[in-house]
């Protein structure tokens, strides 16, 4: 048994990524899992090739409100958090499974509309739902396990000394969205919208994959958070040039509404499911990808060489 386990501590004292290094532990060894645990998604061998996969929870009142986001809403992005993470091994994915627990007096039309969310987001890969299960709950759980091909699938550990950092997509407009939301209010219409159906880059994946990506992952918890991943996994330090960022126009309409430095947003806000990556410094960056800064030999994560004041990202239970 393991000192956490002995002495009693909670899962809120070790956090979610504490728990999960302690559950993979216990998680046993095989040759046909070519990448496990501490990915976007696994990599998996069959006799007849490979495939990669990720499993990813939605829990009302925890990821989505429904007085804030339509049915469609919410089963779109039940669909794109997951797509997201085959997208951030450098694959697309072709199925997905869904899981549905919820209560009993929910309008059946509500569950179709949840659907049909999910059809409209998985025909920008040309996925589809294959399968699940369904039961009675509470309140409404949405599991996903996202199934796909990944010629070159590009962990999160390959990270090197003098690889720059980039990144494609959105950044802050949903975790702006979600700051106005939880204030009251509905607009600017672009950031909540963003909270509500965020817009992953898809094809930003497979490109990053076919340049030589050396490690890549997808920000859902916040940039910072998430790079921290990488720079873990890679056994490198990771520092990012303020200056190279800009700030979209409604994180700005937000961030002064709300006295903060939009910024924070940009750099700690989750939810808009861009692609972070390395290359080597070599490499010519695809198209739509933006250099934000370097990796170097050390440890941990920076902004101006300086370590970041204040939170850099969500963690459950805590």
């Amino acid at each position: 048994m393991n000192s956490s386990a002995a002495d009693g501590s909670t899962i809120k004292d070790i956090g979610e990524f504490g728990l999960i290094d302690q559950l993979r532990t216990h998680i046993g060894a095989n040759p046909q899992v070519l990448m496990g645990s501490g990915d976007d998604a696994a990599h998996v061998a069959t006799k007849d090739g490979t495939y990669v996969v990720s499993t990813d929870l939605l829990v009302e009142g925890r990821h989505f409100r429904r007085d804030w986001s339509t049915a469609h809403d919410i089963g779109r992005k039940a669909a794109a958090c997951n797509l997201s993470d085959i997208n951030a091994m450098g694959g697309v994915a072709t199925a997905l499974t869904v899981g549905f627990a919820a209560p009993a007096d929910l309008p059946v039309a509500w569950a179709l509309d949840m659907i049909r969310g999910f059809e409209v987001e998985c025909a920008h890969v040309g996925a589809h739902i294959v399968g699940g299960d369904v039961t009675e709950s509470d309140k409404i759980v949405i599991a996903v396990t996202a199934i796909g091909d990944a010629p070159r699938p590009v962990p999160r550990s390959g990270a090197l000394p003098g690889d720059v950092v980039a990144y494609a997509g959105d950044l802050g407009l949903a975790g702006a969205g979600f700051a106005a939301l939880s204030r009251g209010f509905r607009s600017p219409k672009k950031a909540v919208d963003a909270h509500r159906t965020p817009h992953p880059p898809y094809a930003a994946g497979p490109q990053a994959a076919g340049a030589g990506a050396t490690s890549m992952t997808d920000i859902s918890d916040g940039l910072l958070a998430d790079l921290a991943h990488i720079a873990s996994a890679s056994g490198v330090a990771i520092d990012l040039d303020r200056a190279t960022f800009a700030i979209p126009e409604p994180v700005m309409t937000v961030a002064e509404a709300l006295g903060r430095d939009a910024l924070d947003f940009v750099l700690t806000g989750g939810d808009d499911y861009a692609l972070v990556a390395t290359f080597s410094s070599e490499t010519t960056l695809p198209e739509g990808w933006t250099r934000i800064g370097l990796v170097s030999d050390g440890s941990g994560v920076t902004v101006d060489g300086a370590p970041f004041e204040g939170v850099t990202g969500h963690e459950h239970f805590r």
